[in-house]
């Protein structure tokens, strides 16, 4: 009994993500899934012959039609004594004060919402991924109820050192362990339900000096110039090889849990479908919805072919970066990826960015932005704890017989040396409002000194990448939007959503958002008053109000909108979405508008036209001089 193939390696799978889309459905995400699904699928080996073949495939079938569901039946009934107490505690949901604070929910009701995280994170891998999935749902599930979701953490318990060296040393070729790092710290950084992380530092022969897979290695005059020019113009990180790395390790055993957990979900979701009142959620479409979630994160060549992807797309971008994957030692249970030096988003939130608060926030939005409209290949899991920042100094020209050209006598230890982690040892101590104060001034100190913020996103395993279809209903829907045309946006979302016959009220959701897009177009020139954040709850509260069942590569766009503005009004109360798209915009319009006038399309134009007006009348001096201050005159492209 065998595996469909013998296993793929990465670079396959970066393939795999990079081709072109061949279908209205298809995507770089479901490629790998398909193939890595295909992989781990049991079957008899096709070269066996005779009592082989015989034995092989009766083990199978008992495996298949024995062992499995009395293993799944096992765990249901752990799952039974988990969540019975929960389902008898739901009439609580009706007692207490209602809550104007908490969106009008009874206190009941909120203590059954944590009751049931507190279950879910009892449940397993499984329990506690369906939460924090159920938490970006706000179409689906009330507000108050997601907001305690996202609250849910894993408690799950870190496997053994021994498994972790077995399964390590099976991605390197069985090179021994002592062999393959210099360092290795075998506490893990964070245990997850799926996987645990360690950092350790590789020996020297398996280390890869620099950024190797998006270096231009061509000796073209045309392009060393341009790059020389863009490193004067624009503030350029300097990037210094590292060898310490970032080890992910999959759970032994939790492919097999997560796929019985599915099945179980599965069940209960058609019972709970054939309830008329909800039956509008159609929980069998989600439960599928979600299980492809999970089974993306149950193979770690994925989560590498999309850091490759990123680093290929943001490449000669500063705003953001992305760890090296090292992708020939990265396996279906392993990946090893460059150790991202930096601080955690949160604390900059929580302590204050100081001098670079709108730096970090217009940053954020930017890569965000790129990533949605010019990529379309979107990080989707975009919270504080999944965006570092780092501090560096600007790459100098190499420029022969030029002031700016280092000195001959500096030594090469110099020209290599990584001054990030001197950086961000000067902050640690001030950590978690230990001294807010001293936080601030040392980060006016390192201002001073000319250093730099820049965003690094780790933990790439899911992302958003809308197809042709859902691509289309998109930019279908922004053209409504550029067009002020709430209604048509409204009529446009029930007509294109999952189910259209299960909508309530068609025309009264057009209306409300006829009501809201004119809203908007009353508030469009003042800075920071159009909060996009507050108007996509508001869409998601009326979709979830009149059954409107979106895709969830939509609502994960949507979400991710909601965050990224949170997190930048958090740090820069009057950063503004819109302003922060002109730029992209600009790029977008120049790379694709030919097309889109030649088909009669102007909505882009319009909008185009509309913010660069507005941007025009904000104009004041402040603005001027932080242009000059930051060199922001030159475009960062």
């Amino acid at each position: 009994m065998a595996a469909a193939n013998g296993a793929l390696g990465t670079a396959a799978f970066v393939s795999l993500a990079d081709k072109r889309n061949s279908g209205e459905e298809d995507t770089g995400e479901l490629r790998m899934l398909e193939v890595s699904r295909e992989e781990i699928k049991k079957k008899v080996d096709e070269n066996d012959r005779g009592l082989r073949w015989l034995r092989h495939e009766a083990v199978l079938l008992v495996d298949l039609y024995v062992w499995e569901p009395l293993c799944t039946g096992f765990r249901f009934l752990q799952l039974v004594v988990i969540f019975v107490p929960v389902i008898l505690a739901v009439p609580a949901i009706w007692i207490g004060p209602r809550r104007p604070d908490r969106d009008g929910e009874r206190s009941g009701t909120l203590w059954w919402y944590a009751f049931l995280v507190k279950a879910m994170e009892r449940a397993g891998p499984a329990f506690i991924k369906l939460g924090q999935w159920a938490a970006s749902r706000s179409d689906i599930f009330p507000n108050e109820m997601c907001e305690i979701m996202s609250k849910l953490h894993s408690n799950a318990p870190a496997h053994s050192l021994h498994a972790t060296k077995r399964i390590v040393q099976a991605a390197f070729d069985g090179r021994e362990f002592v062999e393959i790092f210099d360092e290795f710290d075998e506490t893990p950084l964070g245990v997850g339900a799926i996987a645990q992380v360690y950092k350790a530092k590789l020996k020297p022969d398996l280390a890869v000096p620099g950024d190797v897979d998006v270096m231009d290695t061509r000796n073209n005059l045309g392009q060393n110039v341009r790059r020389q020019v863009e490193t004067v113009l624009k503030s350029t990180p300097k990037r210094v090889p590292s060898t310490y790395v970032a080890v992910k390790v999959l759970h032994p055993g939790v492919e097999r849990t997560v796929r019985r957990d599915l099945r179980i979900m599965w069940f209960f979701a058609s019972v709970l479908n054939a309830i008329p009142t909800i039956e509008w959620l159609s929980l069998p479409d989600e439960v599928n919805q979600f299980g492809e979630m999970m089974k993306l994160q149950l193979d770690l060549r994925i989560e590498a072919a999309n850091l490759t992807i990123f680093r290929k797309n943001f490449k000669d971008r500063t705003t953001a970066w992305f760890p090296f994957p090292y992708t020939e030692f990265t396996t279906r249970n392993v990946l090893v990826e460059e150790f991202a030096h930096g601080i955690p988003l949160a604390d900059f939130m929580e302590n204050g960015g100081g001098v670079f608060q709108q730096d970090i926030a217009s940053e954020g939005l930017d890569a965000f932005l790129r990533m949605l409209l010019l990529d379309n290949f979107v990080h989707a899991d975009l919270h504080p704890g999944n965006i570092m920042v780092r501090f560096y100094k600007s790459e100098r020209p190499n420029l022969p017989n030029l002031p700016l050209q280092r000195s001959p006598e500096a030594s090469p230890k110099d020209e290599q040396e990584d001054v990030t982690e001197q950086v961000l040892a000067r902050l640690r101590p001030y950590r978690h409002k230990r001294d807010v104060k001293a936080w601030v001034s040392e980060l006016a100190k390192i201002d001073r000194e000319g250093f730099r913020p820049q965003l690094i996103f780790i933990d790439t395993g899911l992302v958003t990448e809308l197809n042709a279809t859902n691509r289309r209903n998109f930019l279908d829907l922004f053209r409504a939007v550029a067009e002020f045309d709430g209604y048509k946006a409204g009529h446009l979302m029930c007509e294109r959503c999952r189910q259209p016959d299960a909508v309530l009220d068609k025309e009264v959701f057009a209306l409300k958002m006829q009501h809201l897009v004119l809203g908007v177009k009353s508030r469009t020139l003042a800075l920071g008053n159009v909060k996009i954040g507050d108007i996509l709850q508001q869409v998601l509260g009326m979709v979830r109000q009149h059954h409107v069942r979106l895709e969830g590569d939509f609502v994960n766009v949507v979400i991710s909108i909601l965050l990224l503005e949170g997190i930048g009004r958090s740090l820069n109360p009057d950063v503004d979405l819109l302003s922060s798209s002109l730029p992209i915009l600009r790029q977008l319009g120049a790379q694709s508008g030919k097309d889109m006038v030649k088909e009669g399309d102007f909505s882009m134009l319009f909008v185009w036209l509309g913010l660069e007006t507005r941007r025009f009348m904000q104009a004041s001096i402040d603005d001027v001089e932080r242009c000059v201050k930051y060199d922001l005159l030159s475009p960062n492209v």
